[in-house]
């Protein structure tokens, strides 16, 4: 069952918790509400009944103006299709790499808009810039900057894994950086690292993470320092699974 907490000036957080073997893990989306609502990130397609009944906790489904994913991948996009058809007046805003590498070789039909770097939606109040961030973690990865409350939404960077609460106030850093080494989704530190300067130089008053609560202000500078100081790359493990290296 998903989870609804307003964050911060009608911006929520939509949150399912999943266990396996004793490993909690969430799945966030994130809805603004505005005179053009957005919804950032859909979940998995199995997911869609509960994201959905929890957008219309704040407002009708129907009336969604973007729904919008940051890499093409099933935890971003995989209740886009249903959103966007009950929502006659949507828009599907990804990645142009995301629109031409992706979107191109499915049988999507319906209104779509590819973003570059430094490109703005805005939804009335909420004005969300799209920053691009090549392999954070896949090529056609990007993340959003709200102007207006300094939000950042960085999809699966700033991760926290268990049954976290909305919002983070504790360092988690070293065990963030454990969690993606045991899974591998970064080949290389160095471009995460880049986006890493990048975000701070923002200033975000929250970070807005895919997976696990949103960070504060004061909480970010931990996680920052973590990327930059432990290592956190690909170390011969897929998911926890070792995979044999060629000889």
């Amino acid at each position: 069952m998903a989870r609804i907490d307003e964050i911060t000036d009608s911006i929520y957080r939509i949150s399912t918790t999943t266990e396996n073997d004793g490993f909690a893990f969430q799945f966030n989306q994130f809805l603004i509400d505005d005179e053009r609502p957005a919804l950032i990130h859909t979940g998995m397609h199995g997911m869609y009944e509960g994201v959905r009944n929890a957008v219309a906790e704040v407002l009708d489904p129907g009336s969604l103006g973007y729904v919008i994913l940051l890499h093409f991948e099933a935890d971003e996009c995989g209740g886009m299709d249903r959103f966007l058809e009950g929502a006659p007046g949507s828009t599907l805003a990804c990645s142009a790499l995301s629109s031409d590498l992706n979107l191109s070789g499915w049988n999507y039909g319906g209104r779509v808009e590819g973003h570059c770097d430094g490109e703005v939606i805005d939804l009335g109040r909420h004005k969300l810039r799209f920053l691009e961030t090549p392999h954070v973690h896949h090529w056609d990865s990007m993340m959003l900057f709200d102007e207006t409350t300094r939000s950042l939404f960085p999809s699966d960077l700033f991760i926290q894994a268990g049954d976290q609460p909305p919002v983070v106030h504790e360092d988690l850093g070293s065990e963030m950086c454990g969690l993606y080494r045991q899974v591998g989704i970064f080949a290389h530190e160095e471009p995460v690292r880049r986006v890493v300067d990048r975000v701070e130089a923002l200033d975000p008053d929250w970070v807005h993470g895919m997976h696990g609560g949103s960070l504060t202000r004061e909480a970010f500078p931990h996680y920052v320092r973590a990327l930059r100081e432990e290592p956190f790359a690909y170390q011969g493990k897929l998911l926890g699974r070792p995979v044999e290296q060629l000889a």
